[in-house]
Order: structure tokens, then sequence, then C-alpha cells
């Protein structure tokens, strides 16, 4: 069981053919043999699926396009854009993408968006960005991005080994967030903390030690980071030394944990309170 940031510092998360560009009206593809279903590549172009990862991706001036797939159905709900859908069935989705993935009869392939340097986010002027240490598991990524979005922090750091590419598993979890949140690739995770404090942000970092709640210590921040550690050892001792401070969520003392996408959420959270209207 992933312990818990409120307890210690253990931090959660517990082949096909070449790109095609299609004009005009939808067409429908000959049928594909065969039951073999692809992995996730790590580099290179992905599949995205499900209906709200695609069309933001479709929405996307930063996302290049390659084939979009799509049933009849799931085609008539996507917003008209550059590429059109080539009609398929449910199943020709099957053998593009991960065996058992959701894909709401949608599936677009793409070229990954290129991950900016951690100067580009701190010049772009946002001010609530989230780091993660050694957060490895594509759901919890997906969620973490989700919840980014939704309360506020545009930004995600990541580091550049031990942090999973942001494929199909992870737009899907994240309902479209990965083309809004801006994502930085670091080789020290340390080094960025400083680097974010000398630029002015009040750098938090969730473990069970923390001598103050969440909700205190982000209290009045402008400019605030959120760090988050992974599964099992939670913040390594060097990144939680390069923290301003750090903080514990409450959680009732029969549970020991809480996973590190919902306390994400809930760090986020208490962030937002007073910044957006209720």
């Amino acid at each position: 069981m992933a312990r818990n940031h409120s307890k210690r510092r253990k931090a959660h998360d517990s082949a096909d053919s070449g790109p095609r560009r299609h004009s005009g009206k939808p067409s429908r593809p000959h049928a594909r043999g065969g039951s073999h279903r692809h992995s996730e590549p790590e580099d290179g172009p992905v599949w995205l699926w499900g209906t709200h990862a695609v069309a933001a991706a479709l929405a996307n001036p930063a996302r290049t396009c390659h084939e979009l797939l799509a049933t009849e159905n799931a085609a008539s709900r996507l917003p008209q854009g550059a590429i059109a859908p080539t009609l398929v069935t449910a199943k020709e989705i099957d053998h593009r993408v991960p065996d058992g993935a959701v894909h709401q009869g949608v599936a677009l392939k793409v070229d990954p968006l290129e991950p900016l340097a951690l100067e580009d986010l701190i010049d772009s002027g946002i001010s609530h960005i989230a780091v993660l240490d050694q957060v490895s598991d594509p759901h919890n990524l997906g969620a973490i991005y989700r919840s980014a979005a939704a309360f506020g922090f545009g930004g995600l750091v990541l580091q550049t080994r031990n942090a999973p590419p942001i494929t199909g598993i992870v737009a899907k979890t994240a309902v479209g967030a990965i083309e809004t949140v801006k994502e930085a690739r670091v080789v020290n995770i340390a080094r960025a903390l400083e680097q974010l404090g000398e630029a002015g942000y009040h750098t938090v970092g969730l473990a069970g030690e923390g001598k103050r709640l969440i909700a205190d210590a982000v209290d009045g921040a402008h400019k605030l980071v959120i760090v988050l550690g992974a599964e099992g050892p939670g913040i390594r001792p060097a990144v939680a030394k390069a923290c301003a401070e750090l903080a514990r969520i409450p959680i009732a003392p029969q549970m020991e944990s809480l996973n590190v996408s919902n306390a994400a959420a809930v760090a986020f959270y208490e962030s937002s309170r007073k910044r957006f209207p209720q």
C-alpha cells in the first residue's frame, strides 16, 4: 500500500503505415486482419484515443496530426478540423491502440509535443506549477494533468529520467489536459526547485513530516510550486531539502495513505480556493 504524503514522506502514485493526411469526405479503408494490438512507443508518432483527448489535440495548433480514425457515430461528435476522419469499425481501432484501451470509437496519430525548458515556463508567466519527483505511473500522471488544468496549474515539471512519456494512456486519463498544461523536463529536480525559488516561486513539498498543513503553506502565495514524490520512497531527501517548506495533508488516522494523484488534487484545490470565484 502506498504511503501517504500526509503520514510520511511517501508520496503516491501508486506499426502501422507512415503518416497519411486526409481531405474531403470521410473514407473507409480496407479491413485489417489479425488480432495483434500495438503497444505504445516512447518516441516518434503516438496514438491518442478517447473523444476528449482527440478533440483537444485536434484543437491544439501546436499538434502535428497524421491520421484520424473514427467510427461513424464518433466522427459525428468530432469538431471539424484540417484533418478528416477515416471511417472504420471499433474493432479496427482496437488493432491500433493498446489492449484494453477504451477508445470511444476514435483514435488520432500525432507527433509528441515538444517539452519546454524550465526557463520557458518561468518566462511565460505561469504562476502555479507542479513538480513531480519520479512519479512513474502513466494513469497517475494523466490524472495529475487533469487536476492541474482544473485548478489553474499551468505547468508540470518532470525529470528527463524516471518519468513516463506522454502517450495515449496519459492523454486519455488527462481528458485533454495535456494540450493545455505546459510540460518541462529537467535533469535535476532539486536544481530546478532552486531555480524556481530564485524566480520568486514558493516551493512546497508534500510530506508527512511537514510542519504546516497544506492549506496554510499555500495561503497567500502568488507564485507557487507544489512538489509531489513517487510511490514508496516519496520525495527524495535532496528534493525535500530544496523545497522552501514541507507540508502535509490531514487525513483520518485510520487511513494510512492517499494516491499521488488524489494528493495532488487536494493540494491544487487548496491553492485555488481564494483564486477562483466560488
